[in-house]
């Protein structure tokens, strides 16, 4: 009985690797805050499994919305790791390892998993997608990554209306917005931003690929939901 419950606990903590084309990806989940009720619940309502799948889940979409089909195109990241831990805030990404609160699952309201795989995908986002080589504004960084939880489906209750906002750059869901505007003026137009934003970032990429400057867009949004 004791050899099968600790091959049963190792079996638990394996990850799931994902073959994506020619490179196998590891997906892993460690719930370090099961001594606390958002811990607890993350092991019930969510699990590991599921965690892992969607981790899966969300880099297929993830790379499909950025149109980076061959693993050139990509980040190399053969390891994601995701952390359930005892902290403040919702979550955060650094590099290849999420970190998620178990405060933030505790006080969920509603569909525990629409929630949670909304934030998911945001922080995914951050471990794929390329940032101008510590150029651009964060705050575009973070607003792609909610552009990508927008295009999910995933949009959480309080985000602003199509047109809402004073300045582009504002951020939250007042950018994400915006740039669903810009991506709907040429398709494909945040998967070039991001393409672009490899080696470096500047204002100029709207210009680039769209004709326009950043301030005469944010204008023509504006007008165009008559705010």
């Amino acid at each position: 009985m004791a050899r099968f419950l600790l091959s049963f606990i190792l079996a638990s903590l394996l990850a799931l690797t994902t073959l994506h084309g020619t490179h196998a990806i590891e997906f892993v989940v460690f719930n370090r805050a099961l001594n606390t009720s958002g811990g607890v619940r993350f092991r019930n309502e969510l699990g590991r499994n599921y965690t892992q799948q969607r981790m899966s889940a969300a880099t297929n979409f993830i790379w499909n919305l950025f149109k980076e089909t061959t693993a050139a195109e990509r980040k190399n990241v053969p390891r994601v790791s995701l952390f359930v831990d005892d902290m403040d805030g919702i979550a955060y990404t650094i590099n290849d390892e999420i970190h998620v609160g178990a405060k933030y699952i505790q006080g969920i309201k509603g569909d525990i998993k629409t929630d949670f795989n909304g934030v998911l995908f945001h922080e995914m986002t951050h471990v794929w997608q390329w940032n101008g080589k510590g150029q651009a504004p964060g705050g575009l960084i973070e607003r792609i990554a909610d552009f990508v939880r927008l295009k999910a489906d995933y949009v959480p209750n309080g985000w602003v209306k199509p047109g809402e906002g004073q300045l582009w750059d504002e951020g939250y869901s007042v950018t994400a917005r915006f740039l669903d505007y810009c991506n709907g003026l040429k398709q494909g137009f945040v998967a070039e931003l991001n393409k672009k934003m490899r080696d470096g970032y500047s204002d100029n990429f709207f210009s680039q690929l769209l004709g326009k400057t950043v301030d005469q867009l944010w204008k023509d949004y504006k007008a165009k939901f008559g705010n």
